[in-house]
């Protein structure tokens, strides 16, 4: 007779051996509540978002994808009460996790959370954990409590580093944080953990009934016992928080940078300790970047502070030609041979305030006239800004630049300079503090009136002004604005 092939058998035995080795440990049934995983790859969690099991039987909850995150849930609730009108009963977790990042920087973090439910699709990824969002971080409706393992630094939130642990209570605001790492027993001296060191680490989460105390403790992986001094211990009654039935499970959360959040195993209990994780028997952590981790400095400061800088000098290059054409001019070779001192716009800019409305003098048939006073003499200038739509174009304009600067008489307004802009024109005259005549004959507002002496003395210098203008200069100027 042929001997039986015994190869399939050992293989199917073996199979089902790593599946119960993998599979979660439920003990003495639903009244201790206790769970273990060492390992995932048969685990019957309820997962969304980005979060998966991978072949290995490592828990992913985010996959390197930025902006993402992801959850997940043992199956069945938790009772935490023992009874209607009781308090929260004692329990314990721990777990194993780990952060991988392509930098030596990564986002956002993970926590471990006790929740009135599974669904959490209401919740946002980055500095949100994938917890809460905007609108009902901190409510107390929320019911929710977490230990947040933050890899980034929110001051919205109060966080205390980059690298931190904290007891989250219906937000992210932490109740107690300290950064992540661990006190020796022997001395009692504490050693930074880094978060995202691509390494795995443990943590303990106790709640204490009696003494409504929550403490969480954390290790690297190669420490064989739970350190006995923990790194977070905060006073606070959770019987206040949560619901009397509730479930527990995982959140995680990506921003701008690619991270991925792993869970190696995890194990919890109700009214004792959590159950022991078989450490030898867990799913290893990837190990994709073998030559190191890239620093962001390079790959997201330096590509960012270059597109700053460009950015920068782009504005400033915008602000100068904007200041150019500002304060741009047209000069043409004409007017070397004219005597009027010329003006620069910006000068006059600055001398009425970028010709405000509170320095107009008057508006005349040919443009409006402001009040001004420049800034290195001090001296009063009226300046007449000629606007687009005046009768008044280029050759009269010429023609009063070069007349009126050649008058020289007490009753006519001297012609200090002029400018010209991109088809503006600009006289400048010196500054006549009593302002028109009109005023002073028909105005309302002013009370002074003009005695018969004063009035004959106007007459006359408007005369010997007008004489000068028409006979006594070398040429005829009719004038035909008098004020």
């Amino acid at each position: 007779m042929a001997r039986p092939n015994m190869k399939p058998i050992v293989l199917f035995f073996l199979k089902l051996l790593l599946i119960g080795l993998s599979a979660p440990q439920l003990i003495a049934g639903d009244e201790t509540q206790k769970f273990v995983y060492s390992g995932f790859a048969s685990a019957n969690l309820t997962l969304d978002g980005t979060a998966s099991v991978t072949p290995s039987g490592l828990l992913e909850l985010t996959n390197g994808t930025v902006m993402s995150m992801g959850h997940a849930f043992h199956p069945a609730p938790l009772r935490l009460r023992d009874s209607p009108n009781g308090t929260i009963q004692s329990f314990s977790a721990s777990f194993v996790f780990g952060i991988i990042s392509i930098y030596d920087l990564s986002s956002h973090g993970l926590t471990m959370l006790v929740a009135p439910s599974k669904d959490l699709s209401k919740a946002m990824p980055v500095q949100y954990l994938g917890l809460f969002n905007g609108l009902n971080n901190g409510n107390t409706t929320n019911h929710i409590f977490a230990v947040e393992l933050d890899t980034w630094q929110n001051a919205e939130f109060g966080d205390i580093d980059y690298n931190h642990v904290g007891v989250d209570i219906n937000g992210l605001s932490s109740e107690k944080s300290h950064t992540a790492g661990f006190f020796h027993d022997q001395n009692g001296t504490f050693e930074n953990l880094t978060l995202g060191s691509q390494e795995a680490m443990q943590v303990w989460v106790d709640y204490d009934r009696e003494k409504t105390q929550i403490d969480v403790t954390m290790a690297p992986l190669n420490m064989t016992t739970k350190p006995k001094r923990p790194i977070v211990s905060a006073r606070y009654n959770l019987s206040a928080v949560l619901k009397d039935v509730a479930y527990i499970g995982f959140s995680s959360s990506t921003g701008t940078i690619k991270t991925q959040h792993y869970v190696l195993g995890w194990s919890f209990a109700m009214n004792g300790p959590a159950p022991v994780i078989n450490l030898s028997m867990l799913p290893k952590l990837p190990r994709d970047h073998p030559k190191g981790r890239r620093s962001w400095v390079l790959d997201i400061v330096l590509p960012v502070g270059t597109a700053v800088v460009l950015l920068s000098l782009g504005a400033i290059a915008f602000l100068l030609v904007r200041r150019h054409f500002r304060y741009a001019e047209v000069r043409d070779n004409w007017e070397v041979e004219f005597g009027p001192h010329r003006f620069s716009y910006k000068d006059l800019y600055h001398a009425t305030g970028g010709f405000e409305d509170k320095n107009l003098l008057g508006v005349g048939g040919f443009g409006r006239v402001y009040k001004g006073v420049l800034q290195k003499s001090r001296l009063k200038i009226a300046v007449k800004r000629v606007s687009h739509d005046s009768k008044q174009g280029m050759k009269e304009f010429i023609a009063e630049i070069v007349s009126i600067g050649r008058l020289q008489n007490r009753n006519l307004v001297p012609l200090l300079g002029y400018c010209r802009r991109k088809g503006e024109l600009l006289l400048v005259y010196e500054y006549m503090p009593n302002g028109s005549l009109d005023k002073y004959l028909h105005g309302k507002e002013d009370n002074t009136i003009l005695s018969w002496a004063q009035r004959f003395q106007v007459i006359k210098g408007i005369a010997s002004g007008l004489l000068y203008l028409h006979e006594e200069w070398e040429k005829v100027v009719v004038h035909r604005d008098i004020k």
